[in-house]
């Protein structure tokens, strides 16, 4: 069972999250996710791991359902965005694995980071929108360059993953140089740093003030970059989806 468990908080797990969690025998997972459920998986058989080690993760958990345990393997957010489950499949179809097993294969969504920052600013995420990860670890920057570029040509509100580590600092800074080329500089954006964890962190500010908040971006931290009509409301990000030009609204 490959299980998404949302933005941190265990209240913002699905019920068949929490069901599959219990229902394991063996939870899989990078330790600071499982940090997060740590209520959960108490007294139960823990295999932990470390950033970058994803395809060692995939192969422990696979290795492990082959034995005939039932293995929760966890994955942060929505597991098959940027989650783990693109890695299972592919261990899987390195040793010729078919749907129907074994090992039998359930894959539980989970509330993505950019979905989470959405709820807490409003409506930035109405309409048509791009998801796009910062991290050039597994693919190169002029790719990335050219997909952020195409999105904002294109008009997408844009939610920008991995954006900044404390080791990968430039791709963020050619990025937003990027869409400040593309788009008006009073472009709304909303950082979200932490969502619905303890150490949460909102801010609503626009393209040209976002280097002002360089230091408090973080691999933990989604970046939602509104299109042209995005606009501000109070505390919330509203883009509009076209009421107005169609009904009545006062």
């Amino acid at each position: 069972m490959i299980v998404g468990t949302g933005p941190g908080k265990l209240e913002y797990l699905t019920l068949r999250a929490k069901e599959a969690i219990e229902e394991a025998e063996v939870i899989v997972g990078y330790q600071r996710y499982l940090e997060l459920i740590k209520p959960l998986i108490e007294g139960k058989r823990i295999y932990p791991g470390r950033m970058k080690e994803e395809v060692q993760r995939a192969r422990t958990a696979v290795g492990l359902a082959l034995e005939g345990y039932k293995v929760a393997l966890i994955s942060g957010g929505d597991p098959g965005l940027y989650g783990m489950v693109a890695p299972v499949l592919e261990v899987l179809e390195a040793k010729g694995w078919r749907p129907g097993g074994p090992p039998e294969l359930e894959i539980i969504p989970g509330v993505t980071a950019a979905l989470a920052a959405a709820a807490r600013f409003g409506a930035p995420l109405s309409t048509d929108a791009a998801f796009i990860s910062l991290s050039d670890q597994l693919e190169p920057w002029e790719v990335i360059a050219k997909r952020l570029r195409a999105a904002a040509e294109a008009d997408f509100v844009i939610a920008l993953y991995n954006p900044r580590s404390r080791r990968r600092k430039k791709q963020f800074e050619k990025a937003l140089a990027i869409l400040k080329e593309v788009l008006p500089q009073d472009t709304p954006v909303g950082i979200a740093k932490g969502v619905f964890r303890e150490n949460e962190r909102l801010i609503l500010t626009n393209l040209r003030e976002l280097v002002d908040y360089l230091e408090e971006i973080d691999m933990a931290t989604v970046i939602l970059v509104g299109r042209r009509d995005t606009r501000i409301l109070n505390a919330f990000l509203l883009t509009p989806r076209g009421y107005g030009q169609k009904y009545e609204l006062d």
